[in-house]
């Protein structure tokens, strides 16, 4: 044999194509005719054939399997079972197409039992699909070995593809179509039988749109007019939901969730605090019916928890239509008119055939009943000639020539009973004949007419929706404008407040009542005995609260989203609230109501570099920015200004620096920023602050030393410069570790690094010249070090 040379990559495209459309054809994608896979039609076909009708006795699953895969469809027995457990699943299928008995799964994701365990026989409604399969109504084609025929098609008297959808993964292209509602898909289809220039948006009065086997809702319309006029669309699909007091019930879900899944996923979101107020997540799914029950904590706000919980979970999720389908065996993407089309078309060729084998065989019974008249008429003479013949071929010529009879004619009366011929016989074979000629003219009047086909498909169509017509189950709703979280917050003053140790919290600000003057004020925060609140806001609940941390990163959140708590409690850690990285600590928090043009944000590091942003460049839509770009450095503070303020700068080396912020012109979000002051070697910022009118700066030490300085010793200077003396540091008062700006009637809080608090009157604090070493404010244990003073806010 001789061998002709081949380009290998003309020979894989040409390979792989024919294997693409083996796959698409024979596999992936429903015909348009029956809205069946290959696979699907050879299931209901061979127990069809094994007379598996739903007034029989169920059958094990794995003979059927055996059946198709021996006799039809050579695959895996396990993808021959799959889809015969889809078409039993009243989860998966608007309709089932298979009866079955035993476990065939849940909308858990549980798996279906063993082929060998469940049992099945058809559903009333696959009955439909084959009925008149025998009746020439479809061509039939050589299996799989040519060793048996089985259906190209089948003749479907339900239009099948609308009503159940499909799905299936092809190469380089797949179909995704929704299950619909049997009533209103037939009312379609006779509205375009009846007005065959019937537009999209007139069908849509009485097909809906798509209505899935789990109910739940439809959201918008759009999706649904696009899948039908185009083949392509999105359609939005959202949990039923219920609020009864303090409690959401979940009792529909969409189409193709995983309930378990979903549940796990709602806790998950509690878990990681990404979804709050939920004190409890319960599945109370029962033989009544679907509820997954979420308790509430008091005060709760049902609408924001349900908005998160669609927005973060399958509670809303969406459905991509791809009505892709294969039309004389080629794939397309028809639109609902052009589906509704192509299935009339077939039901009319199916009505055709059908009247036609139906006419040929009664005008074959026909013609034979007028051969049993004649014989029944000479009957004297038929019984002469009978017995005159030796044999039957005898008979049969000399009977086919004295009457002018066929030879079907002939055999028929010789294998005529002699009980043909009483009376009550022959009246039963003038009726019949009366009948066969009526049955003849009506279908000769059906084959000549096309308005008739369509009226038999409109009549078998009604009698479907009377006997398998429901009421819809997805119900259908307007698009709903989208909304923010914040839209489900009422707008109302609240007081936050956080600790020197980090815990944050949120309260209504009728909490602190309004008292007569000289009063003794109420206990605001329970803290550990060496914690405080180190600052407190009174703000809006759609405020924005401004984290910044040592690495130069900003946070962002809503002051709605900071847990509320009640009075005594500690409130939460603001480690668990922010997506903080390891090691990184908040440094400062500010309070806004807009990200304005008219505010900066001024930050100074440990170098003693100082940066100025105007406040609108941090408007964004994420929730962390790059605040300052920092190299070997770190973020000390951050202060909120108007542009016309003055700030001053401190060093561990008892160096501050007074300049105003003019000095430092406004740069990009994402700048690293200028010289605020020159450092001496060894030396760092520890802090910074605004300078404010009759008020005095008050520095602690890490030995516990401190001072009170009068602002006016503070001479304004260029930024950029070495600074003057802020305080004396020596062995025995230490280096500098904080500046506070305070006035006479405040109090503060003295943080160690042994974890020890000392409270004081801010007037029990002398007020000193800047050169000198303070006095002792606190005495410490061998090795402990202040690291921090704040105001006492509470």
């Amino acid at each position: 044999m001789s061998e002709l040379p081949v380009n290998i990559e003309d020979e894989m495209k040409n390979s792989y194509m024919d294997y693409a459309m083996s796959v698409i054809v024979g596999r992936a994608l429903p015909d348009i005719r029956d809205g069946l896979k290959p696979v699907h039609r050879r299931i209901l076909y061979a127990m069809h054939e094994l007379g598996m009708s739903s007034d029989k006795s169920y059958k094990k699953s794995a003979r059927i399997v055996g059946e198709v895969l021996g006799k039809f469809h050579p695959h895996g027995d396990v993808a021959v079972y799959d889809s015969m457990v889809r078409m039993a699943q009243d989860f998966s299928s608007r309709y089932m197409l298979i009866d079955g008995q035993g476990n065939f799964g849940s909308v858990d994701g549980d798996p279906s039992a063993a082929m060998r365990y469940t049992e099945v026989r058809l559903s009333k409604m696959s009955e439909e699909v084959l009925t008149d399969i025998h009746k020439n109504t479809v061509d039939f084609v050589p299996n799989f070995d040519g060793s048996l025929e089985e259906p190209s098609i089948l003749p479907a008297k339900v239009p099948v593809l609308l009503i159940n959808g499909s799905a299936g993964i092809a190469v380089g292209m797949a179909t995704n179509m929704p299950p619909h509602n049997l009533s209103e898909v037939i009312n379609g289809i006779i509205l375009t039988i009846e007005n065959p220039d019937v537009s999209t948006k007139e069908l849509m009065k009485v097909i809906k749109g798509p209505d899935f086997p789990t109910g739940a809702y439809i959201v918008g319309r759009d999706g649904i007019r696009s899948a039908y006029d185009t083949g392509r669309g999105i359609i939005k699909l959202r949990a039923k939901a219920d609020v009864k007091e303090d409690r959401i019930l979940i009792t529909e879900i969409p189409f193709q969730v995983n309930k378990a899944k979903l549940i796990e996923n709602i806790a998950d979101l509690v878990r990681e605090n990404k979804v709050t107020d939920i004190a409890d997540l319960r599945d109370e799914t029962d033989r009544s019916g679907m509820c997954i029950a979420i308790e509430l904590k008091p005060r709760a706000n049902a609408d924001l928890i349900l908005n998160q919980l669609y927005k973060h979970t399958h509670l809303e999720t969406t459905f991509g239509v791809i009505n892709l389908v294969l039309v004389d065996g080629q794939p397309k993407v028809l639109g609902l008119k052009d589906m509704i089309l192509q299935y009339i078309e077939h039901r009319e060729q199916v009505i055709t055939r059908r009247s036609s084998y139906e006419l040929d065989k009664a005008e074959k019974r026909a013609h034979i009943l007028e051969g049993l008249k004649v014989a029944l008429d000479q009957i004297d003479d038929m019984i002469t000639i009978i017995r005159q013949s030796q044999t039957r071929e005898e008979a049969s010529e000399k009977i086919a020539d004295r009457f002018a009879l066929s030879e079907e004619q002939v055999k028929a009366i010789l294998d005529m009973r002699l009980h043909r011929l009483i009376a009550l016989e022959r009246k039963k074979l003038d009726d019949e004949y009366a009948q066969l000629e009526r049955d003849i003219g009506r279908l000769r009047e059906i084959l000549g007419s096309e308005q008739e086909i369509l009226g038999i498909i409109k009549e078998e169509l009604t009698e479907i929706k009377e006997k398998y017509g429901d009421s819809r189950r997805t119900v259908i709703t307007s698009e709903e404008p989208k909304l923010e979280m914040e839209d489900f917050i009422p707008e109302e003053t609240v007081v936050v407040t956080l600790t020197n140790g980090g815990y944050i919290k949120r309260m209504p600000v009728d909490v602190y009542r309004s008292q007569r003057r000289g009063g003794r004020g109420i206990k605001g925060t329970r803290t550990k005995e060496e914690d405080f609140v180190e600052d407190l806001f009174v703000a809006s609940t759609h405020d924005y609260f401004l984290f910044f941390t040592d690495n130069g990163r900003m946070h962002r959140i809503k002051a709605y989203e900071i847990p509320i708590a009640s009075r005594h409690a500690k409130g939460k850690a603001i480690v668990n609230l922010l997506n903080l990285d390891k090691d990184e600590n908040v440094t400062a928090t500010i309070s806004i109501n807009d990200f304005d043009s008219e505010h900066f944000l001024v930050m100074a590091t440990k170098k003693g570099v100082i940066k100025k942003t105007e406040l609108a460049k941090f408007d964004s839509p994420y929730k962390c920015l790059r605040a300052v770009t920092l190299k070997d450095d770190v973020l000390v503070a951050v202060k909120l200004t108007d542009g016309e303020q003055e700030i001053i700068l401190a060093t561990k080396q008892g160096k501050a620096i007074r300049f105003s912020e003019k000095d430092v012109r406004s740069m990009g979000r994402t700048a690293a920023g200028v010289k605020g002051i020159r450092l001496r070697e060894d030396d760092d910022v520890i802090a910074m602050d605004i300078i404010l009118k009759n008020a005095t700066l008050l520095t602690i030490t890490e030995n516990g030393y401190g001072k009170r300085t009068s602002i006016e010793e503070y001479r304004k200077q260029k930024r950029g410069g070495r600074g003057i003396i802020n305080i004396k540091t020596s062995k025995r008062n230490g280096s500098a570790v904080d500046i506070l700006e305070v006035r006479e009637n405040d109090e503060i809080m003295i943080t160690t690094s042994g974890g020890f608090v000392i409270r004081a009157p801010v007037k029990d604090v002398r007020i000193q010249g800047r050169s000198t070493q303070g006095v002792r404010l606190m005495r410490l244990e061998e090795g402990d070090k202040v690291v921090a003073v704040a105001k006492v806010l509470e």
